[in-house]
């Protein structure tokens, strides 16, 4: 059981830290802890609250560490320092949950958008990236509680489209996958085994890899992005304290990503693009507790695949890569 609680990061810290370039600062590490190397670890808990795991930094003694409150079924721990962090406040490039996004910046906002519309989240001359939003509308808060259900990113000059998915259960079961993968309308289908990996026979660096047997992918563009999507319910307990009005009949199944991106432009927009642009100067109020983005009427696209969100920067014909 210990080795199912327990996983060693390897494939899913190479999204942010193996050499994946980007115009972004490097994440804001927390404070405290000596100095040296960094001995981190991705913590999974399956369903069992308050459960802690070893963690062994080379050379001092054992600790052991839980996920936080935020994030109680998957985090990052770091063993040098024995604390744990939610992916969300560690690294930019993430979107997790009620969508809270850390941007490029390293600031960390919500954008609530609205129920059963797509958003452009990043946009630029040769990529572009929208994500479909599921919710419930909250009477009370006069907003929809939101959550990301796909990406559709369309490259290559608008020649291809990927598809990156959750399948809705009315019940959860972590044993099962939620994840669907698609490659111009056609399904992605790689063995459920943590490490298997597809690649395109007719895309050049184009692959996907399950970085867990199920519910969890890492998509790369060799030279374009990289995107990290975990499949994840809203928990009982996320239920319970934000009433976001889970039912029986749907558990709200959402993807937890992370973005890492190549060559973008000077130009780039969309809700977590613009912040990986020189210029962007941050109008969030920071020291609020929940700064949220607002402007959704900008990042609205007409559907899943179009790049006619207000601020689109796609170029169709442009090829960001060599096929």
């Amino acid at each position: 059981m210990a080795r199912r609680l327990l996983v060693v990061v390897v494939v899913a810290l190479a999204l942010w830290c193996g050499g994946i370039e980007s115009k972004a600062p490097a994440p804001k590490k927390p404070k405290g802890g000596g100095g040296g190397g960094e001995i981190t670890v991705t913590i999974t808990i399956k369903w069992k609250r308050n459960y802690k795991v070893s963690c062994k930094d080379k050379g001092g003694p054992d600790c052991y560490v839980g996920c936080p409150k935020e994030c109680p079924n998957k985090c990052i721990a770091s063993c040098t320092r024995c604390r744990s962090f939610c992916m969300c406040d560690f690294f930019p490039g993430t979107s997790c949950g009620d969508p809270r996004f850390t941007g490029g910046d390293g600031n960390t906002f919500y954008f609530h958008g609205h129920k059963d519309r797509s958003f452009c989240i990043l946009s630029d001359a040769g990529v572009h990236i929208n994500a479909h939003f599921i919710g419930n509308h909250n009477p009370e808060l006069k907003r929809d509680f939101t959550w990301v259900q796909a990406l559709g990113i369309t490259f290559a000059g608008g020649r291809h489209r990927l598809y990156i998915g959750s399948r809705k259960a009315a019940r959860w079961d972590e044993e099962v996958d939620h994840i669907v993968v698609a490659l111009d309308g056609e399904p992605v289908d790689v063995a459920a085994v943590r490490d298997a990996r597809w690649s395109s026979g007719t895309l050049p660096g184009l692959s996907v890899t399950r970085t867990d047997a199920v519910n969890s992918v890492l998509v790369q563009l060799d030279g374009v992005f990289a995107v990290s999507a975990n499949a994840v319910p809203v928990t009982d307990e996320d239920d319970r304290v934000h009433k976001y009005g889970r039912t029986d009949r749907d558990s709200l199944v959402h993807l937890d990503l992370g973005f890492r991106f190549h060559n973008l432009t000077a130009d780039v927009d969309g809700v977590l693009g613009q912040t990986y642009s020189p210029s962007y100067v941050s109008r969030l109020d920071i020291g609020a507790k929940m700064p949220v983005m607002g402007g959704a009427h900008k990042y609205l696209s007409s559907s899943l695949f179009s790049t006619d969100c207000a601020v689109s920067k796609f170029q169709h014909g442009v090829t960001a890569f060599a096929s």
